[in-house]
């Protein structure tokens, strides 16, 4: 893994921060804090933030920082998202979150151990690298990209493995949404166990 990063999670490879309206899933049209943290090698080819992939390539920043100016803004409410967050330990970061009364979301492939103290967690699985197991019944929010008919039937797959009470979300992959969201549709319809989510933010013209 990239640069000297230190185990205990107190300087993280922070690629961008900004504070915006959340787009998409469960908490769409509420006001957040995103942290995009860099380093992923999950490799989705339609991933829209590539240059995440490289944790070299973004600076170590201490997270006390981050916490920081996360509480300047109005939503205490902050989405860790990535690259892969939970390549790096999360657990101290979180922990200066919570003692700030900020809100922890987090969007990840479930690849890595889970680590961090979460308010919500959405798991959004890819084919490129499994989710691990033992993350799946943590997850509140389960969301699948949906790029080709064949990912329906591997969206079920996932929906076994998470709680009764977990959000069931397919979500058109953006660049083929033309095709894929008229065949959502119809699943949902005749699957009503899932729900839609569409990347609102796309729309509304956000980050």
């Amino acid at each position: 893994m990239a640069h000297n990063i230190p185990a205990d999670g107190t300087l993280l490879p922070l690629m961008e921060e900004f504070y915006t309206i959340q787009g998409e899933g469960f908490n769409t049209g509420k006001a957040a804090y995103f942290i995009r943290l860099g380093g992923c090698d999950v490799g989705c080819h339609w991933c829209d933030v590539k240059e995440s992939w490289d944790a070299e390539l973004h600076p170590l920043t201490s997270a006390d920082d981050i916490v920081a100016k996360a509480e300047t803004f109005p939503g205490k409410a902050v989405v860790i998202t990535g690259g892969e967050p939970l390549i790096y330990n999360l657990d101290y970061l979180t922990q200066k979150l919570k003692e700030k009364n900020i809100l922890t979301f987090i969007e990840t492939s479930g690849a890595y151990p889970l680590s961090g103290t979460w308010d919500w967690i959405c798991l959004s699985p890819k084919k490129f690298k499994a989710p691990r197991p033992d993350i799946t019944p943590f997850a509140n929010e389960l969301k699948v990209i949906v790029f080709n008919k064949s990912d329906f039937e591997w969206a079920e797959q996932y929906a076994a493995t998470v709680s009764d009470t977990c959000k069931l979300y397919l979500q058109p992959e953006w660049s083929k949404s033309k095709e894929i969201t008229p065949l959502i549709i119809d699943y949902v319809m005749a699957n009503p166990k899932w729900e839609i989510s569409l990347q609102t933010h796309k729309y509304l013209n956000i980050p």
